[in-house]
């Protein structure tokens, strides 16, 4: 269709992973349980911190925002699978799609940020941890946190006024299972150039290529002190603290470059896929990483495991 020829849309229809009548079910099965997987891991990562003294550290305060970012991010993408599966209705209103972009880009803002602060946090404690406590104070920890919270939705802010400035649009199909930047602005009829230009610059080099290279830096400095410990125990303890972390990521960024690789890929299918496993597998993954490969984590569930058992003597 011509792009002059467009029209008003006041909403849209969400097209979701498949059209095919016989995978609608398989589709929801699978997204119920990896939301379910989310809720129960990062809630039970949140009740954890938030009732085991032990984990009132800086580390375990950082974490806690980022399961609350995962549990938020898991609503606002695959609550629509849902509810078209249960309801039937994938409509979608002009201001809700709107709304929903900038708060999923926010929110993964957030994330990178967010993860860039635990690499300084991580910093701190192998290169300088006599002074710990002082460096990261609650104060600190506070005033961080908040400016990683206010920075996704600050920087969002500009793209979601170029998107309520489209007046016309091909069609209302939203080729995707949820309302994201990219496939609003491939049935727009407005020149997006400008659109396209900013997140180029905006999206891949200040919220992503700046918060990489902090991050990098960061573990520059901590490897660099890792080797001049003089004992391999050492040595495997101070990397042992930074291994979650480490292996969360590397998880959120080689997922990124596999989904904004395929953004442009003609395999709408594969592009929806990748998309997926960024919005639902790296939240679900979260919580067990952070589960499995934390010594302190691991402690504290089993204080839990003793309590609840002696309360049922």
């Amino acid at each position: 269709m011509d792009r002059r020829n467009g029209t008003l849309s006041t909403f849209f229809i969400i097209v979701g992973i498949s059209d095919l009548a016989e995978l609608q079910f398989p589709i929801f099965l699978l997204v119920l349980f990896m939301y379910f997987l989310t809720l129960g891991g990062n809630i039970a990562i949140l009740l954890l911190i938030c009732f085991d003294r032990h984990l009132h550290t800086p580390m375990y305060f950082f974490l806690a925002n980022l399961s609350i970012l995962d549990i938020s991010s898991s609503t606002i993408t695959l609550h629509k699978i849902l509810l078209t599966f249960v309801s039937g209705d994938n409509t979608i209103s002009l201001k809700v799609c709107l709304a929903q972009i900038y708060v999923f880009l926010s929110l993964t803002c957030d994330e990178l940020v967010i993860l860039t602060a635990m690499s300084y946090d991580r910093y701190v404690a192998v290169c300088n941890p006599f002074r710990y406590n002082v460096i990261t104070n609650q104060g600190i920890c506070a005033l961080l946190i908040t400016v990683c919270w206010m920075w996704g939705f600050l920087i969002s802010l500009e793209t979601f006024i170029e998107l309520t400035r489209l007046t016309c649009f091909q069609s209302n199909k939203i080729n995707h299972f949820f309302c994201d930047v990219v496939p609003v602005m491939k049935i727009s009829c407005n020149d997006t150039s400008f659109l396209e230009i900013y997140i180029l610059i905006v999206g891949l080099f200040v919220v992503a290529v700046i918060p990489f290279l902090l991050t990098l830096i960061s573990y520059v400095f901590i490897i660099v002190s890792i080797m001049k410990i003089r004992t391999n125990i050492g040595r495997r303890k101070a990397f042992y603290t930074c291994s979650s972390h480490l292996t969360v990521v590397i998880l959120l960024y080689a997922t990124l470059i596999f989904q904004y690789l395929r953004l442009n890929s003609r395999d709408n299918l594969e592009s929806k896929f990748s998309s997926l496993l960024n919005t639902a597998a790296v939240p679900v993954l979260n919580p067990l990483i952070y589960s499995l490969k934390n010594k302190d984590v691991k402690i504290a569930l089993q204080r839990k495991r003793k309590c609840i058992a002696l309360s049922k003597v």
